[in-house]
């Protein structure tokens, strides 16, 4: 009988003030982001630990080298205060290395975390309004991801998977969509739309060639760039169903990012139901948010 053994934290709030600045992040020609001051940086972070010292714990109850899930959580928020990384790889980085280097019979772990986004407020400020340099606001919208698996080798630690995304970007396009020309049987019923409002929530990965790259700023990708380009494709795009829109998003990334190895989209069709239509002007409509069930698509490129 085989058995593999995890066993973790989950769900470890942690909230740095004054971490490090993310500087030097190259510019692109869809978003406005090329650093941050990081004076307030938070995460959700999640251990997960795998090795065979642990299956006496399993298989007689002999607990002696496990390490306390409470502890991991004393751990990681311990851990966090020294993150000199000004990214949430990096965090994640120095956080599983410091767990490997500590604890001998944790033979590999994965570190994951979300980030959960605070930005500066808007304030009054001389001659007219300015960002606080004290006061944030919690964002509710999307945010960046990432996971690394780590693993000890010759007294440090290897990352041998790593992935990084930003979650739920909700996006919705009043026009310049369509879906139209697909097929039909004595089952379909939709109306082909050759002009529609679309709206999307979709969460996008992306791989690195070099996992090193997450890890500082020059070759860095970051999550709001992605999200800016995003928007930006959307936004002047006339796609002909959500597969064409997020097609031309990942051919977009990998073209402004070639330190990418792979993107990925995970994408839901929320189009809203129209609930009454103007009878003097036909853009001028209210809509309803749209009964279960709903569509979902997938799509990975990866460079050959």
């Amino acid at each position: 009988m085989k058995q593999e053994i995890r066993y973790g934290k989950a769900d470890v709030r942690v909230y740095r003030t004054h971490a490090a600045p993310l500087r030097g992040v190259a510019p692109i020609p869809e978003s406005p982001f090329t650093g941050r001051d990081n004076l307030l940086m938070g995460a959700a972070v999640e251990v997960v630990v795998r090795g065979e010292a642990f299956l006496e714990a399993y298989t007689e109850g002999d607990n002696r080298r496990v390490v306390a899930t409470d502890t991991m959580k004393n751990f990681i928020q311990t851990a966090a205060l020294g993150c000199d990384a000004p990214t949430l790889e990096g965090w994640l980085h120095e956080i599983g290395s410091a767990f490997l280097e500590t604890y001998p019979q944790m033979e590999r772990l994965t570190m994951l975390a979300r980030e959960l986004p605070f930005s500066p407020a808007v304030v009054p400020g001389d001659g007219g309004f300015a960002l606080s340099d004290r006061l944030f606001t919690r964002e509710r919208g999307d945010y960046s991801t990432a996971s690394l698996d780590l693993e000890r080798s010759g007294g440090s630690a290897t990352i041998t998977n790593h992935t990084c995304g930003r979650a739920e970007l909700q996006l919705v396009k009043l026009t310049g969509s369509a879906f139209a020309d697909f097929a039909r049987d004595e089952h379909t019923t939709l109306p082909e739309r050759p002009d529609r409002p679309l709206y999307i929530w979709t969460d996008i990965g992306w791989r690195y060639v070099d996992p090193g790259d997450a890890l500082g700023a020059a070759r860095y990708v970051a999550g709001e760039q992605v999200a800016d380009l995003a928007a930006s494709v959307f936004h002047e795009f006339v796609s002909l169903s959500i597969q064409h829109l997020v097609h031309e998003i990942g051919q977009r990334m990998l073209a402004r990012w070639p330190q990418l190895a792979e993107v990925s989209f995970d994408a839901q069709n929320r189009l809203w139901d129209t609930g009454a239509v103007s009878e003097a002007d036909d853009r001028v409509r209210v809509y309803t948010d749209p009964r279960p069930p709903f569509g979902r698509i997938g799509l990975v490129l990866r460079r050959e």
